[in-house]
């Protein structure tokens, strides 16, 4: 009789074990997502208050591109305002972020130098 009480016991663990584990998968599935930014001057702060998750956030870049593009560059592209980088200019760019401090600029007619950069940090 014991050993069936131990059985029960051992079931609810696993159950247990089983549900907070499809919760954290449910909460990594939570993590992968699109996040979508109207690509525009001065729109560095727009990610304030949320967290990013490499290699399952995406950035949506949504853009008319006959007057910008996005360009993911490098720190000192960011803060030297030099375009030397991927190019995306669909107007529709969607961009997973690699860990660390992901850096996008409008390299078209000095816009970044006017404010159009995003520098997004994913853990």
């Amino acid at each position: 009789m014991a050993q069936g009480r131990g059985s029960a016991t051992l079931g609810l663990a696993l159950d247990g074990l089983l549900a907070v584990c499809l919760l954290l998968g449910a909460a990594d599935i939570a993590k992968a997502a699109t996040n979508n930014v109207e690509w525009s001057f001065n729109v560095d702060g727009w990610f304030r208050g949320q967290s990013f998750h490499a290699e399952t956030s995406t950035v949506m870049f949504n853009y008319d591109p006959s007057v910008h593009n996005v360009m993911a560059v490098d720190a000192g592209g960011y803060y030297g305002y030099r375009p030397s980088g991927t190019v995306y200019s669909s107007g529709n760019d969607h961009i997973m972020l690699g860990p660390g401090t992901n850096y996008f600029i409008c390299s078209l007619n000095g816009h970044c130098g006017m404010g159009m950069k995003m520098a997004v940090t994913a853990s």
